[in-house]
């Protein structure tokens, strides 16, 4: 299957994981067992019992936001219906649909723990929806991510009533019609179901965690583009010695070692070159090492935003508690989304310099400069570099933190906010933007070898190799190239995803599980509120786990380099 699907049901009791939410760019089945519908179904009895008790409820029987000082509107639809429609003001380019879908499953799975006051068949509609293509058209420009992303969310909801525009077989539709085609019906809401659906970060997390699915990836793209420009060139090896990784002490760089010599098994040195390579062949363990961790950390903090309830105020029928608070302030995946922008962006300064290495015949051994088979008449890669500098300026441009950029706004009652949508977001535009440059770097890699580099040594890496050739012919005389840039970069993801499937690693085949450094997405859930406390449960194996297969590396393979 390509990338990012999957046939299999996903249920609403089990954990969800960043490559679930790439599961939901198509139709997705997803199960709503007994134990959870009848959890939903209590706190909905539980609110309903509350609401007309006298007792004030934020979103119930108040205004919104700094208006929460006066009365709502006594009927429920009523309220719905002012919770969405002013929110409905957002604008610029609309999401990606796979961005609103990965929102909408990441939004279910957070009312499936039975502490929003939601009514079941909102849950049931937002079920129905991704089993369909249909994907709400929502504005990118609205939200600060402080009181949950209410712009965009209040959109969905719009859209599933009926209003403004989705999304159907990648076609844009007056919602009414798609709803009318994909065989949905149209949502109805009542009491607190609007503020549900719109109270919480789960746009943020969705985009965080798409941009992690892909950043990892990415990191073993990496990986393997620079193992095969070490090849290539007959580089040695010695920069990746597990010694050397060892005794630097960060286990995530000896794990990107440990990956380049799995890929390097079999090649040897030419001979011909330097003593000490240049840094974006030398320091590749350690600077891709470093972005894995940072990579890794934001795994671990969008697994606990997509596991966790994002709401206020939440409901905990079994001890008649209504607890208002901040579980919409979306400062955690701010912040992880901004380290992780700012380590998409050192990746793809490593892709640009390894091009700029490539096309550079002073550097390469004496191979054409451009790489073109008949200098001036024919100019092979030189637009695939040009390009690249221009996306790593465009890059670094956007990596200023969001986190940072707090603005007091809803006259001070949101007086401090984390715009962790935009920091979200932003890192989502970041990777898909280094697949552009390693699939540009690749296809250079693909024509070193064309005109005169030696074929890799490595078995693996000339399987690598043969592939990239087939999707893309050498280029003879000057052509377009966008079109298989994007094959490549399709093509790269497949191959890691592919090696990722052979070594049993669950989490990058597209299915839950444990991360290199023993985060366990099957043991992470959030425990049922009790009267006095509210925590979530990790179960991390040791920290330094990557240091066993440096010890089994030493052992084996130390003489190979």
């Amino acid at each position: 299957m390509p990338v990012g699907t999957s046939s299999a049901a996903l249920s609403l009791a089990a954990a969800l994981s960043p490559a679930h939410l790439e599961q939901a760019r198509g139709p997705l089945a997803v199960e709503l067992p007994g134990d959870v519908r009848a959890r939903i179904a209590r706190c909905r009895e539980f609110v309903l019992e509350i609401s007309g008790s006298g007792r004030a409820i934020y979103g119930v029987t108040t205004g919104f936001g700094p208006l929460v000082a006066f009365e709502g509107r006594a009927d429920g639809a009523g309220q719905s219906d002012n919770t969405i429609l002013h929110h409905i003001v957002g604008h610029g380019e609309l999401l990606p649909p796979e961005v609103v879908r990965a929102a909408v499953l990441a939004r279910l799975f957070s009312l499936a723990h039975g502490r929003s006051g939601v009514s079941e068949h909102v849950v049931d509609a937002l079920v129905a929806m991704l089993a369909t293509d249909f994907a709400p058209a929502v504005p990118r420009l609205g939200s600060v991510g402080a009181s949950g992303d209410l712009q965009p969310l209040a959109y969905v909801a719009h859209a599933l009533r009926g209003n403004g525009n989705a999304f159907l077989s990648g076609r844009l539709l007056p919602a009414a019609d798609a709803l009318g085609q994909a065989g949905l019906r149209v949502l109805e809401l009542d009491g607190r179901d609007a503020l549900a659906v719109v109270n919480g970060t789960s746009v943020t997390s969705a985009a965080l965690g798409l941009a992690v699915a892909q950043a990892t990836r990415s990191c073993r793209v990496a990986e393997l583009l620079s193992a095969l420009m070490t090849d290539v060139l007959g580089c040695g090896t010695e920069f990746a010695s597990p010694a050397l990784l060892a005794a630097f002490g960060h286990p995530d760089v000896a794990d990107a070692g440990a990956g380049l010599r799995t890929w390097l098994r079999g090649s040897t040195p030419s001979g011909e070159r330097p003593l000490q390579e240049a840094y974006s062949i030398r320091c590749v363990p350690q600077l891709l090492g470093a972005a894995r961790t940072s990579v890794r950390h934001a795994d671990e903090v969008v697994r606990r935003d997509l596991n966790g309830v994002s709401d206020n105020p939440l409901f905990f029928p079994e001890t008649g508690e209504v607890v208002h608070g901040g579980n919409f302030f979306g400062q955690p995946g701010a912040f992880a989304a901004d380290a992780l922008n700012v380590a998409l962006v050192q990746v793809g300064n490593l892709a640009e310099r390894q091009l700029d290495l490539l096309v550079d015949p002073h550097r390469t051994g004496g191979l054409p400069p451009m790489l073109s088979p008949a200098p001036g008449q024919q100019h092979a890669v030189q637009g695939i570099q040009i390009s690249a500098t221009a996306t790593v300026a465009a890059m670094r441009r956007a990596a200023a933190p969001a986190s940072a950029q707090s603005l007091p706004t809803n006259l001070h009652n949101q007086d401090v906010v984390p715009f962790g949508t935009q920091a979200a977001l932003t890192a989502l535009d970041q990777a898909k933007l280094l697949r552009y440059l390693h699939g540009g770097l690749a296809v250079a890699l693909r024509q070193a070898v064309h005109v005169g580099a030696r074929r890799p040594l490595a078995p693996r890496l000339a399987a690598v190799f043969d592939r990239i050739a087939a999707e893309v012919p050498a280029i003879v005389q000057d052509r377009p190239l966008d079109v298989a840039i994007g094959r490549v970069a399709d093509l790269l993801d497949r191959i890691v995803t592919e090696e990722a499937e052979r070594a049993g690693n669950a989490e990058h085949a597209g299915a839950e599980g444990v991360t290199a450094h023993g985060f366990d997405a099957r043991k992470f859930k959030v425990r049922e509120f009790g009267a006095e406390e509210s925590r979530v449960e990790e179960s991390k194996a040791g920290e330094f786990n990557a240091r066993e297969r440096v010890a089994a590396d030493n052992a084996a393979e130390m003489d190979g380099l």
